[in-house]
């Protein structure tokens, strides 16, 4: 419940501070007084759009303070949660807007950002303007109307039914995309089995190539290679052409003889005696190896032509990879990639019974919350009727329509429209083809008395309801009005006597001229500038002046 409103340098208002309570209040005034600015306040209060235009002229910011009291314990919880418990029962809101266009937004005291203060403000004040009544036309608006009349327990149960829906079309989305591109993966499963069988066919080893190729030089050099082995062991071991000649060996041999003779002879030679003698064995270990790596040289027929022919076939792989080895790396994320593919069979056979088991899940929560909806459906349409009874529309009904959606859908399985007949003998049809305007607005008056016995929302807030309704009509409007005061605070702007005379406290909205500067003041008044106000209302004239004190009477008693 609101029970103070503060409003500095917002438009033509220069201070307004407003005392409320939970009771039937209204404020009336000429047209262009400023009533549509103090609702324009109250929606920056509850985190509307600011602009600086809204800054009255000469000064730099403009502010809109409320004060809360009697807050439903889910506000009361969410607060707390969020670490800003109330204050001797008591939530206070701070909007400022400075000439810069920046905006300040406090609660309990503390600064947060704007989109954090919108979410504190949820379910303090409903605002019904004269364009709500063009709401209830659009079909879309009568699910939630529907909804919200089912109460928390109902709204738990719409949220689970959304849940389930968004679970569904994800698995859905998954669902779309494996066969969307199963083609593509067939193509490419087609495409890695002829590589991998390629790769095998060939089957190449780590490190083939290069040993080919060494294997390859070597026969290609074949003779060359026997003829200098065989050079080289005649010139070490055997010698050249004719005996004459005595080979490396023999040489050194004569002169490792000559060195042992020098030595006996000369002691200090022995060293060199020594040096010569090791050069000499060595030099026979090395005739014995070459002429083991002789006899051992073998060129196999017909094997030049196998390496050349078997590197042309690891010449092919070249398109996988640059080498061999990595011929082979590729061939493993081939392989790797085939297996995955291969597993989306699994994973499409995986998502066809995870949506069978979402769809299930999603149908028995729909078809709860759709018995729900029915039951609630049958309560508004014979409340309703009642409520519209009140109004002067004795023989109008209600029938609500449910069509049926065959696709998972976040609002439930079917569609919401209501119905309407305002006669005896015609059937009902959709309310924007058959409600005339006066009856629009008794409709959604009717609405809202609904509501406000299983809304949270404490607050009400009537922004001229009462527009293009007269007669007796417009009597029933203000004795409805008054009965929904009787559970919730209710606050209206209205052009009408009948409403005006039946509020517990009546504020004043008049323009006045102080100086140089307009200002719009708000302020309550007593009995006597009532019966004036009302008179006013009614027309202005001595005539009318009557009619007040008759209408006032009436009210009182």
């Amino acid at each position: 419940m609101l029970v103070e409103l503060r409003i500095k340098d917002f438009g033509l208002m220069e201070d307004v501070h407003l005392v409320l309570d939970r009771e039937f209040t209204v404020f009336t005034g000429e047209t262009g007084a400023g009533k549509s600015m103090l609702i324009d306040a109250l929606g920056i209060l509850l985190g509307g759009r600011a602009s600086n235009v809204l800054i009255r002229h000469g000064k730099d910011k403009a502010c809109v303070e409320g004060i809360f009291s009697n807050l439903p314990s889910n506000i009361i919880n969410f607060l707390q949660e969020e670490g800003y418990p109330l204050e001797d029962e008591m939530l206070f809101l701070y909007r400022e807007i400075n000439d810069s266009g920046r905006n300040l937004c406090r609660v309990q005291g503390r600064t947060i950002p704007l989109s954090l203060y919108r979410t504190f403000c949820e379910g303090l004040v409903d605002i019904h303007g004269q364009m709500e009544h063009q709401s209830l036309l659009v079909a879309n608006t009568h699910r939630e109307l529907l909804d919200r009349f089912g109460g928390d327990e109902h709204l738990k149960l719409l949220g689970m039914v959304r849940e389930a829906a968004f679970k569904y079309r994800n698995v859905m989305a998954r669902e779309r995309e494996l066969l969307r591109s199963e083609r593509d993966r067939e193509r490419r499963e087609e495409i890695l089995r002829y590589q991998i069988e390629e790769i095998e066919k060939i089957s190449p080893l780590p490190g083939e190539e290069n040993t080919l190729e060494i294997e390859k030089k070597f026969l290609q050099n074949a003779e060359k290679i026997v003829n200098l082995v065989n050079e080289a062991y005649e010139e070490l071991y055997n010698g050249a052409e004719g005996m004459s000649n005595m080979s490396a060996f023999d040489l050194i041999g004569a002169a490792t003889r000559n060195m042992e003779e020098l030595s006996d002879l000369d002691p200090e030679s022995e060293s060199l005696n020594k040096e010569l003698e090791d050069i000499y064995y060595t030099l026979e270990d090395f005739i014995d190896k070459l002429r083991t790596y002789k006899d051992n040289l073998e060129f196999q027929p017909g094997r030049l032509d196998q390496i050349e022919a078997r590197l042309v076939e690891l010449h092919k792989l070249k398109k996988y990879a640059y080498d061999v080895d990595a011929v082979l790396n590729k061939k493993m994320e081939m392989e790797k990639e085939l297996e995955e593919i291969t597993h989306l069979q699994e994973e499409k056979e995986n998502t066809k019974r995870e949506k069978k088991e979402a769809l299930s899940i999603y149908n028995n929560l729909a078809e709860e919350l759709s018995l729900k909806r029915g039951i609630h459906a049958d309560r508004i349409e014979k409340s309703i009727a009642a409520e519209l009874l009140d109004l002067g529309l004795k023989d109008a009904r209600i029938e609500i329509i449910f069509t049926p959606i065959t696709e998972p859908s976040s609002d439930g399985a079917e569609q919401i429209e209501f119905y309407f007949s305002a006669n005896v003998g015609e059937p009902p049809k959709p309310l924007a083809k058959v409600v005339s305007g006066g009856e629009m607005a008794r409709l959604m008056l009717a609405f809202k008395s609904l509501l406000s016995k299983v809304e949270t929302v404490d607050t009400f807030i009537f922004d001229e309801v009462d527009s293009g309704v007269g007669g007796r009509t417009i009597v029933k409007v203000a004795e409805k009005l008054e009965r929904i005061a009787k559970n919730k605070q209710v606050l209206c702007i209205t052009h009408s006597a009948q409403v005006a005379s039946l509020a517990d406290k009546h504020f004043g909205i008049s323009k006045v001229v102080i100086g140089e500067r307009t200002l719009t003041q708000v302020r309550i008044l007593e009995e006597k500038e009532r019966v004036r106000e009302l008179a006013r209302m009614l027309g202005g004239e001595n005539m009318a002046l009557g009619l007040a004190e008759e209408l006032w009477r009436q009210a009182k008693n």
